[in-house]
């Protein structure tokens, strides 16, 4: 007798980047921010007492609702708490998706797309990137009821402008989930397109800029409408006491924040000339990755022996991305011990 659904049955489920279970690496593999949260965090975690953690959590976030509110110019109404980027991409695609109702993205992008879908068992309408990574004009065409497009996309690091964005949502007929992710460090973002769009949700993360990734804390961002709908298929309390306050003093402090995110692009142009000089082929990114095809051998004996040296990176043996390596912007220590361990095995072929 088989336990589980046909479907559950027959997918093998999305496989997370390693965690080593050691301190003494060198970590470029999950996209980390390599810098650690704000004080303000540390504080608001020692501020909370023993009678908070008792009882239940904010079942809607309120206090991180109202801070990023502010930050964003929005109302708190049109922003919903998640745990996780990714528990924002299960809410919609619950509550949006069934047999009869696909699931449409471009592709190469994040691996959890296909993933959700086949838990949800719904179809999974997958449209090619060209080589630049443009914006599939076959995605208008697919009759979807929910588009997920990632923009910053993963792992390529490419940027759609928002113009184009604005021209899907507007001809589609279903709803455009735009995974901002990594759109704090891009030049620039579409949070506009949800203050003026019905049909239009995006989603961010406090994982990235904001160094919150053990919280796992993420955020969408809609119309009210939209916003009540995605409440429907939220779990009662699926946002913790300890992340809400934590998530809250990280985005109130935009210094911080922002300085984070300026040394993280400062090391992100010196890496991609460094791995240009080593032979590499590297996509301009708009995240805290770059996406790097080795051009004097091959991307997995490079990965195997990275990790040989305690040095991780992230490789997929997916047909269309096989000869390239994802690596993290860690801080500059970090960059350069990447950077002479590649010398060193560069030099070996």
């Amino acid at each position: 007798m088989a336990y589980f659904r046909e479907n559950i049955q027959k997918m093998t489920g999305y496989e997370p980047g390693f965690q080593p279970k050691t301190t003494d690496v060198v970590k470029l593999n999950t996209n980390e921010n390599p810098y650690p949260p704000s004080p303000k965090v540390i504080e608001a975690i020692k501020n909370l007492k023993p009678e908070q953690l008792r009882r239940y959590p904010q079942p809607l976030g309120d206090s991180f609702r109202e801070a990023a509110a502010k930050v964003l110019d929005v109302k708190p109404e049109n922003i919903i708490c998640a745990n996780g980027g990714d528990d924002l991409l299960n809410m919609a695609i619950r509550a949006i998706c069934d047999e009869n109702r696909p699931l449409a993205y471009p592709t190469p992008t994040y691996s959890l797309y296909p993933e959700l879908a086949r838990i949800q068992n719904c179809p999974a309408i997958e449209i090619p990137f060209d080589g630049e990574f443009n914006l599939p004009a076959k995605l208008t065409t697919t009759d979807a009821a929910l588009t997920i497009v990632c923009n910053p996309n993963a792992p390529s690091g490419t940027f759609i402008p928002c113009r184009e964005l604005r021209q899907l949502a507007e001809e589609i007929k279903g709803v455009l989930l735009i995974d901002e992710a990594y759109a704090d460090f891009a030049d620039g973002n579409c949070l506009e397109l949800a203050k003026t769009l019905d049909n239009v949700i995006i989603l961010r993360s406090m994982s990235k800029g904001y160094s919150l990734a053990g919280m796992r804390f993420g955020f969408g961002i809609a119309s009210e409408t939209m916003i009540k709908g995605l409440m429907k298929v939220k779990d009662s309390y699926n946002v913790d006491t300890v992340s809400i306050a934590s998530a809250t003093a990280a985005i109130e402090d935009q210094k911080y924040f922002k300085n984070n995110v300026e040394k993280i692009k400062a090391e992100r142009k010196n890496l991609t000339e460094q791995l240009i000089m080593l032979g590499f082929e590297v996509q301009q990114s708009q995240t805290n990755f770059v996406f790097a095809k080795p051009l004097k051998a091959r991307a997995i004996d490079i990965y195997d022996k990275l990790k040989e040296k305690n040095i991780y990176v992230r490789y997929w043996a997916y047909t269309d991305i096989k000869d390239k390596l994802r690596v993290t912007v860690g801080t500059p220590e970090q960059n350069q011990k990447l950077i002479n361990a590649l010398k060193d095995l560069i030099a070996e072929v």
